[in-house]
């Protein structure tokens, strides 16, 4: 009888441990899901804010921006369900982003991209990237006069990879972009996917740096 109630007690707890292990997982992967749910819109409505800026002006670009808006919704609702995709894809969206904002900007503002990728199947948590670019544009190209630019530079080998952006910026401070809802969501994400990693950012003179490093090796 005594060696049953050990055994059961024993099995109880291997129970209990399992449960709150799939617990955890469950509110990891809601949580997730709710900082997903978040950026989305926040994404889209940044968008929608230039698209109609440029349908005020009656810009003749302002259906090929509609029609960029469609590629990357269409990517949003259909390829970021998943808990990861391919950097390939990624790139995708960010180079979408990219030739929006050129449309918005025509040849005022000077872009530069540029990426280094042993793997391009590398597996990434989707729309990882966007924010940093979003971030550039949103809080820092649109708000310079003079001489504005946006330089993105992505490197991915050995799995490691190093995402940094600069901008230039005008009055822009760090703790309004650790207030940035599109920052604050990436930096939690990170937090809940990955051991080994860093996301900062920096203003030098009248230019904004992000950088995020992660050790894709770490993923929780």
């Amino acid at each position: 009888a005594f060696f049953f109630g050990i055994s059961k007690l024993v099995y109880n707890n291997i129970i209990l441990k399992q449960a709150t292990q799939q617990l955890a997982i469950e509110k990891k992967e809601a949580e997730l899901n709710y900082l997903k749910s978040q950026t989305n819109p926040h994404f889209l409505f940044n968008t929608l804010n230039n698209i109609y800026s440029l349908a005020r002006d009656k810009s003749d670009l302002a259906p090929e921006s509609i029609l960029r808006l469609s590629k990357i919704l269409r990517y949003m609702l259909y390829e970021t369900g998943g808990a990861y995709i391919a950097i390939e894809q990624e790139l995708k969206i960010v180079n979408d982003y990219i030739a929006l904002e050129k449309l918005r900007y025509d040849d005022s503002l000077h872009i530069n991209f540029n990426y280094d990728i042993e793997d391009m199947k590398q597996a990434l948590p989707p729309l990882l990237l966007v924010p940093l670019v979003e971030n550039a544009f949103k809080h820092g190209a649109s708000e310079t006069r003079a001489r504005p630019f946006v330089d993105i530079h992505l490197s991915i080998k050995q799995r490691q990879l190093s995402f940094i952006v600069k901008n230039s910026s005008g009055a822009l401070t760090e703790r309004n972009v650790k207030e940035n809802i599109g920052l604050s969501n990436l930096r939690r994400q990170l937090e809940l996917l990955y051991k080994d990693f860093n996301l900062s950012v920096q203003q030098n003179g009248s230019v904004f740096i992000a950088t995020l490093k992660i050790n894709l090796a770490s993923h929780v």
